[in-house]
């Protein structure tokens, strides 16, 4: 996997994936930055939760859930001393369909933040990690 950040101007960059997408990152105008982009702390969290949404929806389909939306709601505490590393994360899935399986919901999540979500695990290894979930009954 590879993956490019080209300064824009002023504190503001812009990152290029292999697959061919780009994304722009900047910072607060307190440190310089024209607020254009989300910081690249926040990606870090997006990416996470991305990562793990796409586990959890995977894994119910896969059991034939018939899911029909998922939120991962995160939450994060930062140290107070540079470097300003995570040091809480909290994961709540919101997930929504007709009579859902609440054993199955929390298996989904459970083995995503266990087994296969890769940047919740690595991040676990840095932060104190945790998730929960509810379940919404669809209307339709």
């Amino acid at each position: 996997m590879k993956a490019r950040v080209k300064w824009v101007e002023d504190v503001c960059f812009m990152g290029e994936t292999e697959s061919g997408h780009a994304v722009i990152m900047d910072a607060s105008p307190e440190v310089g930055g024209r607020n254009l982009g989300m910081r690249p702390m926040e990606m870090l969290l997006v990416g996470m939760g991305g990562c793990s949404s796409i586990d959890v929806v995977t894994i119910l389909k896969k059991s034939r859930q018939p899911i029909t939306d998922c939120v991962a709601e995160i939450t994060a505490e930062r140290a107070d001393e540079i470097p300003k590393v995570f040091t809480k994360i909290h994961v709540h899935f919101v997930v929504t369909g007709k009579g859902l399986n609440p054993v199955q919901v929390e298996r989904a999540v459970n083995l995503s933040a266990e087994k296969y979500c890769s940047a919740s695990i690595m991040l676990g290894k840095a932060a104190q990690m945790s998730h929960d979930f509810e379940i919404v009954e669809s209307e339709v």
